[in-house]
């Protein structure tokens, strides 16, 4: 019974003692950068932009690092479909932070990742970085070929690019 006792105590302790010191001198707070509504605007018409010079109608979808949709924009005559699968493309791009055509053969395999609903693991999504941060993401649907939607999404990113990189976290 002693020897029970004595064990409980010092488990006791354990669980009970002080925190170190170093618990004391984490953050209670921490700073994430984010994406402006500006900025995310800049992207989406500079896609756009992109798009129209190869008389290509899309959709696009700017997404936070949280994936919650910060612009969405369809062009004149893109069909609205376009809406859906590139907020899905800029979700994927950013939770994965890789561009959605770097993974098109990645989960091919039967109850993969590539099975989650609303992942879409072909070309048109790519993430977007500032001051080594991911701070979002960029989704693009419409083109005929996965290779242009990733071309305009990667042109509404460099429109910001020198922004971007010249931001401070």
């Amino acid at each position: 019974m002693r020897k029970q006792l004595s064990s409980l105590a010092l488990l006791s302790s354990v669980f009970w003692a002080p925190a170190p010191a170093i618990a004391a001198e984490q953050p209670v707070l921490i700073k994430i950068p984010r994406l402006t509504l500006e900025t995310a605007q800049k992207i989406a018409q500079a896609v756009i932009v992109e798009c129209r010079k190869s008389a290509i109608q899309v959709g696009v979808t700017v997404v936070d690092r949280g994936g919650h949709p910060v612009v969405i924009l369809r062009d004149t005559l893109a069909p609205d479909l376009t809406l859906e699968i590139s907020r899905q493309k800029a979700y994927t791009a950013m939770s994965f932070n890789a561009a959605t055509s770097t993974m098109e053969n990645r989960f091919t395999q039967p109850f993969s990742v590539g099975k989650v609903q609303g992942l879409v693991f072909s070309a048109g999504g790519v993430p977007i970085e500032a001051a080594g941060n991911i701070v979002g993401a960029v989704g693009v649907s419409g083109a005929p070929t996965g290779t242009q939607d990733e071309k305009c999404a990667n042109a509404g990113v460099q429109a910001v690019l020198f922004d971007l990189e010249s931001a401070t976290p």
